[in-house]
């Protein structure tokens, strides 16, 4: 059995008397991808920064890569990558040298900058200052900046937040990239598309308490109908109607409907992950 490179237990956390995270326990596997889903003020960035020792749970325990997290430990620290949404780049720096600044407080010599830099599709902009980078471009150099020790571990915080399509589909295929090659990936997001497109399971947290967790798969069958929309059409318009997959007569039904001349779409009834965290907490993940 493959150790768990996160595991958290029973965690909690509060601002003075408001409670941000309460009883959270979950694991991340090396190279999974676990999606943690929620509206903002969720408990999501508090959970990220427990688990970076920024934070001090005042119960429960967690350990990234064997280690507690409220140990002061630069071995395990050095094998983590972390990416936050606040930008803490060197504007007068170029996108070079920054990425090489950050390789030496890990010991690394001879970084290959413009490796990284192509990776998220920014080498052509590799000397130039990153006062003149735009958002989407900044966002893309700290994720650059993020893998310049090649971590077992990443955190991301809302990587795509904001972003446009391309910055945006960088990004992920980056941090699928990162799971292939065996880094465990936490990834804090409200942005259904996104849980969905990348995450082996997700978790669902809203104020500061976990609902599930479990592939997206799996909640999509648990929550969403065995049927079929069929779409039709016909002599006096356009015609919908739903073949529920219990039925014993399906089979037959969807067979016609494959045959049938005017056939439009046929397409099943699959929940979404947001209509499931809405079913479950009774609230959206926006705002």
């Amino acid at each position: 059995m493959t150790e768990a490179a996160i595991r958290v237990e029973d965690i909690s956390f509060s601002y003075g008397d408001v409670p941000a995270v309460e009883g959270v326990s979950f694991e991340v596997a090396p190279g999974e991808i676990l999606g943690f889903l929620g509206p903002n003020g969720a408990g999501k960035s508090t959970t990220i920064k427990i688990l970076t020792g920024q934070l001090t749970p005042k119960s429960g325990n967690a350990q990234v890569l064997g280690v507690d997290v409220t140990t002061d430990d630069p071995v395990m620290q050095a094998q983590i990558g972390v990416c936050f949404e606040e930008k803490n780049l060197y504007d007068s720096m170029s996108g070079s040298e920054n990425l090489r600044f950050f390789a030496s407080l890990f010991g690394i010599k001879n970084l290959d900058s413009d490796d990284l830099l192509r990776k998220v599709g920014l080498v052509d902009r590799a000397n130039d200052r990153v006062s003149k980078y735009s958002k989407g471009m900044r966002q893309r150099l700290m994720m650059a900046r993020t893998l310049v020790n090649t971590p077992k571990v990443l955190f991301l915080d809302e990587p795509t937040d904001g972003l446009d399509p391309v910055s945006s589909q960088a990004i992920r295929k980056l941090i699928k990239h990162e799971a292939d090659r065996g880094a465990a990936v936490l990834l804090t997001t409200h942005d259904m598309y996104e849980a969905d497109e990348l995450s082996d399971r997700v978790a669902f947290i809203n104020e500061g308490k976990l609902y599930a967790v479990d592939t997206p798969d799996n909640l999509k069958l648990e929550h969403g109908k065995r049927s079929v929309k069929v779409r039709v059409r016909e002599a006096d318009g356009v015609k919908e109607r739903t073949v529920s997959l219990e039925d014993a007569t399906a089979g037959e039904e969807l067979k016609a409907a494959v045959g049938a001349a005017g056939l439009m779409t046929i397409h099943t009834e699959e929940a979404s992950l947001e209509s499931i965290f809405i079913e479950m907490t009774g609230r959206g993940l926006e705002g």
